[in-house]
């Protein structure tokens, strides 16, 4: 498969284009069956340690399921008021969209019972892997003009109870996944002022 110098600078758009989704910004407008199943293809598309493919992606529409996401992001997110206390922003953002997001997808870590190529140094590769499907599939969403939101703050065993998920599974991420009414032209928490942008010179080391 070849590619030319207009696909890295439509990638590239995109990955600049990426934003995450706050619950304020969903619309009532369901995901085509079509568009959902290139979001999750894109997942199963990224790389993995030694070829494990280790993630398992389960799609939850269940209001029930949802309801108990929203009570365990309402008793962490209590916590974490009094941890940002000094930063009144904090009480301001909204985020989650457990409830507005027509789909929810918890992405999950399966590590194999069996050695993997690649991870008998470094264990976190496997759930790495795992980060990877996840950037895809947010990549994939943004091209589709479909927002995502990861929600970060929950008790990940109290999910994946709610999951009933196998023994040793991992919650790598909880997206919120849907239409919205616009994309931020930029972060937002960037606009907010909750942190400021880095340059690439800070990131960067030439040895």
């Amino acid at each position: 498969m070849k590619f030319f110098n207009n696909d890295a600078d439509k990638l590239l758009k995109i990955i600049k284009a990426r934003r995450d989704v706050r619950g304020n910004r969903f619309i009532d407008k369901p995901i085509e069956d079509d568009k959902l199943q290139m979001i999750l293809e894109a997942g199963i598309s990224a790389p993995s340690v030694g070829y494990s493919q280790p993630w398992r992606f389960v799609v939850i529409k269940d209001t029930t399921i949802k309801k108990a996401l929203v009570e365990n992001f309402s008793q962490e997110n209590e916590k974490a008021k009094n941890i940002f206390k000094e930063r009144p922003l904090y009480e301001r953002l909204k985020l989650e969209g457990i409830n507005e997001a027509p789909v929810n997808i918890a992405v999950l870590y399966e590590p194999k019972e069996d050695a993997v190529l690649g991870m008998t140094s470094m264990q976190k590769m496997g759930e790495y892997s795992v980060v990877c499907a996840v950037q895809n599939m947010w990549l994939m969403a943004r091209a589709l003009n479909i927002g995502i939101g990861w929600v970060s703050i929950l008790d990940e065993k109290k999910v994946l109870h709610t999951l009933q998920a196998k023994p040793n599974t991992q919650l790598i991420a909880y997206l919120c996944v849907g239409y919205v009414d616009k994309f931020y032209e930029e972060s937002e928490l960037k606009t907010l002022g909750w942190d400021r942008e880095k340059l690439l010179e800070e990131c960067v080391t030439f040895k």
